[in-house]
């Protein structure tokens, strides 16, 4: 019996699933039912998380923390997770293409982080400046992309 089958009916009916999305796992949380499939983690309020968006998913015994690539943050309450925290794990470090820090000349670092969603080819860049860097600041910003320039070049892409 696949695991879409074993969900509550309301939950399945509830589902904002895109054609060749499939349930891997669930979780029961405080609110409802925290939902990984092979895309996406989907949340009791109809949130759906694509997984090159989560930039750090955490356990403890209270449940999960997730921070998105935008900064929000988000807990679930889960006592039971089931294969929820490897599902996830798996899954976000799957979209991870390449993970490399760099030092820039008197300044710091920044790491340089390539992402694709599953099963696709488009690759996202983003920097994660050290603390205490203003990732704001044009100066650094320019020395993150002639960084970022040399890489894409060394890679092909």
């Amino acid at each position: 019996m696949s695991f879409f089958r074993r969900l509550p009916a309301d939950v399945r009916k509830s589902l904002d699933i895109e054609p060749g999305e499939r349930v891997l796992t669930f979780a029961e949380s405080g609110d409802g039912h925290v939902v990984a499939t092979n895309l996406a983690l989907h949340l009791p309020d109809g949130t759906r998380v694509p997984y090159e968006e989560i930039d750090k998913a955490s356990w403890d015994d209270t449940g999960l923390r997730l921070l998105t690539m935008d900064g929000a943050q988000r807990f679930e309450p889960i006592a039971q997770p089931r294969l929820l925290p490897e599902t996830v794990r798996e899954r976000v470090n799957s979209t991870i293409v390449f993970n490399k820090h760099v030092n820039l000349p008197g300044r710091g670092g920044v790491r340089l982080v390539a992402r694709r969603p599953p099963g696709g080819e488009v690759l996202g860049w983003t920097f994660v400046f050290d603390d205490g860097l203003d990732p704001e600041d044009p100066g650094l910003r320019a020395q993150a992309e002639q960084v970022l320039e040399g890489v894409r070049r060394s890679m092909g892409v």
